[in-house]
């Protein structure tokens, strides 16, 4: 792609946009350099081009093609948006889990407090960053929607899940996509359903290919993920991202159960209220 005539993204907004409408059609190691950057902002901030690029598993030829395919002149044009909107926004939490690891302490309870540190943070950045307007659309979308569908195979299953659980309870229509069997349950996708889909970084295939398939019958979908890059945020989807803060190469789901909690109680609440007429 080539963004010269476009400029650079003056936002990191703005950035987050163009990756979701054009980087899947980056190469692969564009590709990979947009996924850090996506999920590592803060480090974009202050790191070099070297370390971002050894992060990253690309060459820094790459990561500064990457700056260029975004229409900045070089890396530090780019560094400058991330610094001025990210310096204040994104305390440099890694650090403090990177020290823990070096330390070698994998005992029990050092790691409980590192996964407990962790998904704190988690948490407080999804208060922070959830779009309320887009959660409030998720919601509406969920509501009015006469089954509810279910997605997240692999490490968001646990979520989808929960969600499955949680409507069961509140006796709202829902079906879970488990794959359980290997039976398929797409046929019972229909205009005036719904569903949400939860896919982190790698992607399950399968919970896409299903997303991919609701849109074609024309089901409103809500999509929870991690990255603008995400191939649910190429969707026509309410897009709610989900940041969490690993601990190693291991991440936690704290922050996606905690939006999946709020979703399904605001959805009972949403149908009670429109049940009883207020």
């Amino acid at each position: 792609m080539d963004h010269d005539d476009a400029g650079a993204p003056h936002t990191v907004e703005a950035f987050y946009e163009r990756l979701r409408h054009d980087g899947h059609g980056l190469p692969k190691r564009l590709r990979q350099c947009a996924d850090y950057v996506a999920a590592h902002p803060d480090k974009v901030a202050v790191s070099t081009v070297a370390e971002l690029a050894e992060a990253a598993d690309v060459p820094p030829s790459a990561f500064m093609r990457f700056c260029q395919e975004l229409g900045f002149s070089g890396f530090s044009h780019m560094q400058k948006l991330f610094r001025e909107e990210y310096t204040q926004k994104w305390p440099n939490y890694a650090t403090r889990l990177t020290k823990l690891r070096d330390s070698g302490n994998d005992t029990p309870a050092a790691l409980l407090a590192e996964f407990a540190e962790a998904g704190r943070n988690s948490i407080e950045n999804l208060a922070r960053t959830v779009d309320a307007a887009l959660l409030d659309e998720a919601v509406a979308i969920l509501a009015q929607a006469r089954t509810i569908h279910l997605v997240g195979n692999r490490r968001a299953f646990p979520v989808a899940s929960y969600l499955a659980y949680s409507f069961e309870k509140m006796g709202i229509p829902a079906i879970l996509h488990s794959g359980v069997g290997n039976l398929k349950l797409d046929h019972l996708l229909a205009r005036g359903d719904a569903m949400i889909a939860i896919s982190f970084a790698p992607y399950a295939s399968d919970t896409v290919e299903l997303a991919e398939e609701a849109e074609r019958r024309g089901v409103g979908i809500v999509a929870l993920t991690d990255l603008p890059t995400s191939p649910l945020a190429r969707l026509d989807a309410v897009r709610l991202f989900v940041p969490e803060i690993d601990v190693g190469a291991f991440r936690s789901l704290s922050a996606a159960l905690t939006l999946a909690m709020a979703v399904s109680v605001a959805v009972g609440a949403h149908r009670r209220r429109h049940k009883n007429g207020k």
